[in-house]
């Protein structure tokens, strides 16, 4: 997995790109979902795009200076947390699992 942020000089956004090679463990992957509080946790956002060599991608425009939370929704059954991401947070339903935060 990898993120790269991009900040726009013209307005006060952020360019991230979000990508996965592989996902350990998952045999068959049909899609990805970048899901998080900026598209309000929708698990029917448009999926990340596959490319040719199997790995997923997906660019958002994001607004800058603030913090975002995000996981990736894997088969619309999986969920991932961005090893890459600036901090982390509890996801606020229990469990030992922690969203991915960036700092934009």
């Amino acid at each position: 997995m990898s993120i790269k942020k991009q900040f726009l000089k013209s307005r006060p956004e952020c360019k991230v790109t979000f990508k996965i090679n592989e996902i350990p463990g998952v045999e068959s992957v049909q899609t990805v979902k970048v899901v998080g509080d900026f598209n309000n946790w929708n698990i029917e956002c448009d999926p990340m795009e596959q490319l040719k060599n199997g790995s997923f991608s997906q660019v958002m425009k994001l607004e800058a200076g603030r913090k975002v939370q995000f996981r990736y929704l894997v088969n619309n059954d999986i969920w991932l947390t961005d090893d890459e991401a600036d901090e982390f947070a509890d996801t606020g339903i229990g469990t030992s699992e922690k969203n991915s935060v960036l700092v934009l």
